[in-house]
């Protein structure tokens, strides 16, 4: 039997409410969460998130989807379940584990926020986590040798350094100059962001023990190298190429982290008194050759803004995930964007901040809505990153400071109640 009319859903508002995020670590032995457990680091978050919005019922949570790229162990078991689980949700509160690699917790908020514009949810938290010491990239993965033997990617798509200096025989006009003058740029602008306090808002603090050091709480990211000269990086070595042009330090380092973030409909987060920091407009996923994939962000983009009816230059804020700084520079020149644009990574990215793959998303969003609160004058603003075997993935979001949007709410509201007497 077909539904009827009137039982139809019409597509709601999604909105962004609040987000959070652990302090980044080095992955590795000598790192801060060397000994702790990735989904501990997820608590953590969910946590810090029902203490920030006391109006939020804990039973009004629809769904938990954290995202992780290598899902065994600390990072197995249904994630988004048991993290709930051990963060204290209620029991009837479900959840999952969602992988689409270093856009696994973009993916999560686009996933349920689709649950959210249909009306199956109302209320959810999305996020992602990735523990690369105690799981380092492609740990365990068995690719398919058809892959090779096909001949169906390039050798180099399984190697998201070798990916990074392929877009640079592609875009000759980007220099190794170039993307070291992007990386100290990105260091730079991440130590004036925490001089300012304009990090700390969102970080959960961690505390950890080690077998022979103790307690420790953490409060700061741990990646950071606050004075990187471009002389300092072109003392480096480009360990995927002879003589190439990516690096440790024009690229993102290997990470420890977490994230999280409420989602909710507009109607839910007015009714339960919720702050509404963005407003989802559009989205998009897009495929590339993987032996490029830090060009996937161009495609994405594109198809976003097409879905949104708006053009790159209505896009007043850009947060890039920075992988390579390469794979920035392509998207900056495909759209005609300098190198030092004030729009993009305000507080810098993922060259200075760390990048634990499958977390990474929500640290884009939190980003973003925080320069929001702060410049009214904007919009519209992106989150954007590339993602492993060739995809890119793009988020279009709305300032709910800015006047027009206060316009906006008032004629959807006015629409909702006409077409609420009318039924």
């Amino acid at each position: 039997m077909s539904p009827s009319r009137s039982a139809q859903r019409n597509v709601r508002d999604v909105v962004f409410v609040d987000g959070v995020r652990t302090p980044f670590g080095k992955a590795g032995e000598k790192g801060i969460y060397a000994g702790t457990r990735a989904d501990d680091l997820v608590v953590k978050c969910i946590r810090e998130l029902m203490r920030r919005n006391p109006s939020l019922p804990a039973d009004r949570i629809d769904e938990v989807a954290i995202a992780a790229t290598t899902q065994t162990g600390d990072q197995g078991l249904t994630i988004g379940r048991t993290a709930a689980l051990l963060a204290g949700l209620p029991r009837t509160v479900p959840g999952f584990a969602i992988d689409r690699m270093c856009a696994g917790a973009m993916t999560a908020v686009t996933t349920t926020a689709s649950g959210i514009g249909f009306g199956a949810y109302d209320v959810v938290i999305a996020g992602g986590v990735e523990h690369m010491g105690n799981h380092p990239m492609g740990a365990g993965a068995d690719p398919n040798p058809r892959f090779m033997s096909e001949r169906l990617v390039d050798p180099a798509a399984l190697n998201m350094g070798n990916t990074a200096e392929n877009l640079h025989d592609r875009f000759p006009a980007i220099t190794k100059d170039r993307t070291d003058a992007y990386a100290a740029a990105s260091q730079a602008k991440l130590a004036a962001a925490y001089s300012k306090e304009q990090i700390q808002q969102d970080l959960v603090p961690v505390a950890t023990m080690k077998p022979g050091q103790g307690w420790a709480l953490h409060t700061t990211d741990e990646p950071p190298r606050p004075g990187t000269t471009v002389a300092d990086l072109a003392e480096l070595r480009t360990p995927f190429r002879a003589h190439g042009r990516v690096t440790a330090g024009n690229a993102a380092g290997l990470n420890d982290g977490a994230t999280a973030a409420v989602l909710a409909s507009a109607e839910a987060a007015e009714e339960l008194g919720l702050p509404v920091k963005m407003r989802l407009v559009s989205y998009a996923f897009a495929g590339v050759e993987p032996e490029v994939m830090g060009i996937g962000p161009v495609p994405a983009t594109e198809k976003a803004l097409r879905n949104a009816g708006l053009g790159i230059e209505d896009i007043g804020l850009f947060e890039i995930n920075e992988a390579f700084a390469v794979q920035v520079l392509s998207f900056l020149d495909h759209f005609g964007i300098a190198d030092d644009d004030s729009r993009v990574n305000r507080y810098g990215g993922a060259i200075a901040v760390g990048h634990p793959l499958a977390s990474s998303g929500v640290r884009l969003m939190n980003q973003l809505a925080r320069q929001f609160e702060e410049d009214h004058s904007v919009r519209y603003g992106i989150t954007t990153m590339c993602i492993g075997l060739g995809m890119g993935a793009t988020v279009i979001w709305e300032n709910p400071h800015h006047a027009d949007y206060q316009s906006f709410a008032a004629d959807q509201a006015t629409t909702a109640t006409t077409e609420g007497a009318a039924a």
